[in-house]
C-alpha cells in the first residue's frame, strides 16, 4: 500500500501532545507526584488508558495522588502468525481524578490470500481503491482518550466493597480508509464510551476490574467500525455494550500476574473482503478470476481464494506478568489468545510492553 497520507500529521500531533504534557522544570517540581502504590495506576494499554494491557481500569494512569500530576509514555509490540502490531503513545493523570491519552497504532499484515489479489491487480495496473499492497498491507489508527474518576478508591478503602468507578471515552481515527472499506467496515473513525469498576483486595493481594464498553469497533477499531454488504451497501454501525474483565495477583509489591477477557462483536462475521468486481463470484465476470485461477490452480483455486477472504472476529483473552523495578518504568509480558482476526485464523502470540512514567 502506498504510504498513508497524514503520517507526518500524526507525529506532529503526538509531539504536540508530549510537549503539552511537559511544563517548566520549576513548575513540574511542584506538581510532580508519585505517591500511589506500585502498579495500581495500571500499565500502558492498547487504547492508551491506564489499565491491564487490553482493558482500561477505573484507576487513573500514573502514580499521582490528589496532590499532583504524573504521566508516562509507552510502547507495545505484538507478534502474531499473520500480523504484527506496534502501539506508541502516552498518557497523563491529573490529581488522581482525570486522565488524557494518545496512541498511534500500526498493524502490518502477512496474508498470502490478500497479497495475491493485490499482486495481480498491480500487474494489470488495475487500481480499484482497495488500499492493498502486494508486499504486505498496513493499517494505521490514532486513538485519543479521556477518563474521569467519579467516586470510590480502589486502593485506600480496602475495608469497603465499593469499587473505584470511572467513565471514559475514545475517539479512534483510521487513516488507511481504502483498506478499511475493503474490509467491509461502515466507518473508518468513530467514538467509544466505557464505564470501569476497579477494586483492590489487599487481604488477598488481588485486583479485580470490570469494564463495560459501548462501541461498534471491529478488532478494537483497527479494521473499522460496523459493517457493510459488498459494494458498501446496507451499512450498519449500531453500537452495543460489551463486557471486559481483568484480574491481577500481586506476588510482590512490584510484580503482578493476571489475565484479561475482552468481548468483541460479530459485525464482520462471514463478511467477505470487498474486492468489488476484481474477484466476483462465478458467473459475475470477475476481472481477476482467470489470472488468479492460473496462479493458484485454475477455477477451483480462484474459488478457494474467494472463500479464504471471508472474515471473522473472536473475543480476546490474555495472561500476563508485569514487573516494575521502580516507579519510573515497568515491563509487561503476555501471551495473547486473539482467535480470528479478519481473514486470518487462530491469531495467538506474544506481547511485550514497556512503560516509563514521569
Amino acid at each position: 500500500m502506498k504510504g498513508s497520507k497524514g503520517s507526518g500529521t500524526r507525529w506532529i500531533k503526538g509531539l504536540a501532545f508530549a510537549a503539552l504534557s511537559m511544563v517548566s522544570s520549576h513548575s513540574w517540581a511542584g506538581l510532580y507526584d508519585d505517591g500511589k502504590v506500585f502498579l495500581t495506576g495500571g500499565v500502558f494499554t492498547v487504547d492508551g488508558a491506564g489499565g491491564g494491557g487490553a482493558v482500561p481500569w477505573a484507576t487513573i494512569t500514573g502514580y499521582e495522588t490528589r496532590d499532583g500530576i504524573n504521566g508516562g509514555v509507552g510502547f507495545t509490540y505484538v507478534q502474531l502468525p499473520n500480523y504484527s502490531l506496534n502501539f506508541l503513545g502516552g498518557s497523563i493523570g491529573f490529581f488522581d481524578r482525570f486522565e488524557l491519552s494518545y496512541v498511534n497504532t500500526k498493524l502490518s499484515t502477512n496474508l498470502g490470500n490478500v497479497d495475491t489479489v493485490a499482486l495481480v491487480a498491480s500487474v494489470l495496473n488495475v487500481d480499484n481503491n482497495l488500499g492493498l499492497d502486494p508486499n504486505g498491507s498496513n493499517l494505521h489508527m490514532e486513538t485519543y482518550g479521556a477518563k474521569l474518576r467519579l467516586f470510590g478508591d480502589a486502593v485506600y478503602t480496602s475495608d469497603s466493597y465499593l469499587p473505584q468507578t470511572a467513565i471514559g471515552a475514545f475517539y479512534k481515527v483510521n487513516s488507511t480508509k481504502e483498506f478499511v472499506k475493503t474490509l467491509s467496515a461502515a466507518e473508518d473513525k468513530d467514538w467509544e464510551a466505557y464505564m470501569a469498576f476497579t477494586k483492590v483486595f489487599f487481604r488477598y493481594s488481588t485486583l479485580v476490574n470490570l469494564t463495560v464498553r459501548y462501541t461498534s469497533a471491529n478488532q478494537i477499531g483497527l479494521t473499522g467500525f460496523g459493517s457493510c454488504d459488498n459494494g458498501h451497501r446496507n451499512c450498519n454501525n449500531d453500537k452495543e455494550f460489551r463486557v471486559e474483565f481483568s484480574t491481577a495477583y500481586l506476588l510482590q509489591k512490584n510484580f503482578a500476574i493476571g489475565g484479561e477477557y475482552q468481548q468483541h462483536g460479530n459485525q464482520q462475521k462471514n463478511k467477505p473482503v470487498d474486492t468489488g468486481d476484481l474477484l466476483a463470484g462465478d458467473g459475475n465476470g470477475g476481472l481477476l478470476n482467470p489470472i488468479v485461477g492460473g496462479l493458484v490452480g485454475g477455477v477451483i483455486g480462484a474459488t478457494n481464494l474467494r472463500d479464504s477472504l471471508v472474515q471473522n472476529e473472536s473475543d480476546w483473552y490474555d495472561v500476563f506478568a508485569a514487573y516494575a523495578p521502580s516507579k519510573n518504568y515497568s515491563i509487561t509480558i503476555a501471551y495473547l489468545f486473539l482467535g480470528d482476526i479478519a481473514v486470518a485464523r487462530e491469531q495467538n502470540g506474544l506481547y511485550l510492553s514497556l512503560h516509563a512514567t514521569f
